[in-house]
């Protein structure tokens, strides 16, 4: 349904904003002595770029931000508190969605609101269901997966330099980091009882599959546990495999 959305071309025309807003929140780091890649500036990436396709106001980013701390660090909360932040956060997204309907524009929200599944249009919850997801997977991933690089690049000045003097290596060095950091696990439901290799599943279980794990494998990876920056085989599943492909 939302694979047209996140189609390359549609994609590749948001870069000149994007280095726009890297190249502004570089700026905003400052000259002192430390800076922080991580929350000044991994951070806030994919909040402003995801914030530009839907549609939502630019100043509202610290409000992104909160939603996915809601979502990601507060499950653990008296069920009430979590509740009452959902409400919020809810309203927050319907006042949103009301705006595209009453001013409609070409953006992600919008096309939400006009897509059909078989002649029909998306129920409401299934609208805002698709935009807090797009939220909270794109937020905290992406800037897991660019501090992770920064911090390896911080802690491997040969790699650094490598990309500063062999920038066509960039592509490649992207999905090295991708496998090598991979930013994403996710859990299934066993659907039926199941022994793998001599380890019992029963039906209803939770499992984890481990896709940092798998972009470690020897099977699959030459010095599979040795981060190379010009890898040229590099088959990793660090956007998921089967059922699960993210959209990203």
């Amino acid at each position: 349904l939302i694979l047209p959305a996140f189609a390359p071309g549609v994609v590749n025309a948001l870069e000149p904003q994007i280095r726009a807003l890297c190249n502004r929140l570089i700026d905003q780091m400052g000259s002192g002595d430390i800076v922080n890649g991580g929350t000044q500036y991994a951070q806030y990436i994919p909040v402003g770029v995801i914030q530009q396709m839907l549609g939502f106001p630019e100043d509202d980013i610290e409000i992104f931000l909160q939603i996915v701390m809601d979502v990601l660090d507060a499950i653990d909360l008296p069920a009430a508190e979590r509740q009452a932040r959902g409400d919020v956060n809810r309203a927050y997204f319907e006042a949103q969605v009301q705006d595209h309907i009453d001013n409609p524009r070409d953006d992600f929200t919008s096309y939400l609101l006009n897509v059909e599944i078989e002649g029909h249009k998306l129920e409401m919850d299934h609208v805002l269901g698709t935009i807090l997801l797009t939220l909270v997977a794109g937020i905290d991933t992406t800037w897991s997966a660019i501090s992770s690089s920064l911090w390896h690049l911080a802690h491997h000045p040969d790699d650094l330099a490598r990309l500063v003097n062999e920038p066509e290596l960039i592509d490649m060095a992207v999905e090295e980091f991708l496998r090598f950091y991979a930013p994403v696990t996710m859990a299934r439901l066993v659907a039926k009882d199941h022994d793998f290799d001599g380890c019992p599943m029963k039906k209803d279980d939770w499992i984890l599959l481990g896709f940092p794990a798998a972009n470690r494998d020897p099977k699959v990876f030459e010095d599979a546990d040795k981060f190379i920056i010009d890898r040229k085989e590099n088959r990793h599943v660090a956007f998921g495999l089967g059922i699960h492909r993210c959209a990203g």
